[in-house]
């Protein structure tokens, strides 16, 4: 099997690369998302890409799908474990970088989500369903780094234990609560500025109330 590929550019489309590598020519498909951040490499130019290797028995042709980090490919195999999205539909579907995606499914934005190619309101119900709760460490990534930057991976991580330890909300509505604030402001750097992102628009005197019922 196929999980990692460097070469060279040897033809670039919409949707696919040509890629040379140890003499064989790799097809490989990739999402928007990642052609987006390909847009400086030309035919030519070196590039290592993760490949989500499919063959099934229905589809016996392989077909490669390429990302520029592992993460993209981890988030990518959570997202075709929903109900009625495969592969192909998957690639077509992450026009949006894969934080932005995760973001939309822990605030359960259903238009967010709906305005993805080829997912309606139903399957973006579906997708809420099967991955809410599981999506905290992708929605951490910012499209300016395209990975997880440790820093706000570890502000995060103070903020729900506090929240969870501290102030008694549940695990899953903490972590809803600070991807929403991430989706909010991409300048937080601070569990400060988290906590302050975190409650804004809420009611007055929400989390003395949470803090409170201890």
């Amino acid at each position: 099997m196929i999980g990692y590929i460097q070469g060279k550019i040897l033809k670039k489309e919409d949707d696919r690369l040509l890629v040379l590598a140890n003499q064989i020519g790799f097809e490989i498909l990739v999402p928007a998302v990642v052609m987006d951040a390909l847009s400086d490499r030309h035919v030519g130019d070196e590039l290592a890409l993760h490949v989500y290797y499919q063959q099934t028995e229905r589809q016996p042709k392989p077909v490669l799908i390429g990302f520029i980090q592992e993460i993209e490919k981890e988030f990518f195999q959570n997202f075709i474990s929903v109900e009625d999205i495969g592969p192909m539909k998957a690639v077509k579907a992450m026009t949006l970088p894969v934080g932005e995606i995760a973001r939309a499914i822990e605030a359960r934005d259903l238009d967010a989500l709906a305005r993805l190619k080829g997912i309606g309101k139903r399957t973006a119900q579906k997708i809420i369903a099967t991955l809410e709760g599981r999506m905290s460490k992708f929605a951490l990534m910012r499209a300016e780094s395209k990975t997880p930057s440790p820093a706000t991976d570890d502000v995060a991580q103070q903020v729900l234990d506090v929240m969870v330890n501290q102030l008694g909300h549940r695990v899953a509505d903490a972590k809803r609560m600070i991807a929403e604030a991430f989706k909010r402001s991409s300048v937080i750097s601070t569990p400060e500025d988290l906590f302050e992102e975190v409650y804004r628009g809420e009611l007055p005197g929400s989390q003395r109330s949470v803090e409170g019922d201890d």
